[in-house]
């Protein structure tokens, strides 16, 4: 049975490191968010940026633009009325959630890839990842974590490292996954460590510190099969995550080979104070809320 080990040594871990780098430089030619997205996250994170150079970055990009005026007006954020123009959105909902909003619409053409191998194929990952922004989204509700773009744009990339994976070790991602197919029993981050030499977790996490998205969003790809491992002001939104994943693998939602077990961990629904009650009641709303976010995000 592949697993992981618990704790790299100092060498193993700076190989591993060395590794996620060099893929991570291999793929940004190949696959990167879009130059508007880049200048969106800049632009957000300088703190003298105003709603109107967000304004006029988005005016710039046509396509992008309706997008998020799709998603501000959709159920997902349930606002009063019709929200015309960009620069109400951003009013509205802040720079930091229009951010994301964009993020997420560029997200969804990386996902694009198709067939890798008989058991695996890129949509499916696309619609878990889907099934866990949704779930992660709902979950936050019903816990007042507030932040529920933020909550979505978690789960939407929690396993952004397959795609790395993909992009820049194809072949040996197949040998994993296959290897997976034949032993019931095997993990995909042992399998990965045994034979890509790095987890989807480590690449994922490195892609995001490359993009300069927020540090949530390191830990979350980072480390959502193992949350409790982070300091505990750092937990939350990676084990909710966490909960959304395994929910979403056990209700066969997308590709579900991800995870490495039918219930969350051990501590983590206390972590984020989550009854079974309050996890039943969110379960029994994911399929509608799903449909939504799959309107608004397909890699089109």
């Amino acid at each position: 049975m592949s697993q992981v080990a618990a704790q790299p040594s100092a060498e193993d871990a700076a190989r591993q490191d060395q590794l996620v780098q060099a893929a991570i430089q291999e793929i940004s030619h190949i696959a990167t968010l879009p130059e508007i997205t880049v200048k969106i996250i800049k632009l957000v994170e300088d703190p003298d940026s105003t709603a109107q150079d967000l304004n006029k970055i988005i005016s710039n990009d046509p396509a992008l633009g309706a997008r998020i005026l799709k998603v501000v007006n959709s159920a997902f954020y349930g606002l009063p009325g019709q929200i015309g123009s960009i620069n109400r959105a951003i009013v509205l909902l802040g720079l930091n959630a229009v951010k994301n909003i964009a993020i997420a619409a560029s997200l969804a053409k990386l996902f694009r890839g198709g067939q890798i191998t008989p058991s695996f194929n890129a949509k499916d990952l696309w619609t878990h990842s889907i099934a866990v922004a949704t779930t992660t989204q709902l979950l936050s509700k019903e816990v007042g974590l507030g932040l529920p773009d933020e909550a979505f744009l978690s789960g939407l990339i929690h396993d952004l490292g397959i795609m790395v994976e993909i992009q820049a070790r194809r072949a040996q991602f197949v040998e994993a996954i296959e290897k997976m197919d034949s032993d019931a029993n095997a993990t995909l981050r042992g399998v990965e460590l045994d034979i890509v030499g790095a987890t989807h977790e480590q690449f994922g996490s490195g892609l995001c510190k490359s993009w300069k998205f927020p540090t949530s969003f390191a830990y979350v790809t980072g480390y959502h099969h193992r949350p409790l491992e982070l300091p505990p002001n750092h937990r939350a939104l990676a084990s909710l995550v966490h909960v959304a994943d395994v929910t979403a693998a056990r209700l066969g939602l997308g590709y579900t080979r991800t995870v490495e077990s039918a219930e969350p961990q051990p501590g983590v629904l206390d972590e984020v104070g989550l009854t079974q009650a309050q996890l039943d009641g969110v379960i029994e709303a994911i399929p509608q809320a799903m449909e939504e976010a799959s309107t608004l995000l397909s890699p089109g």
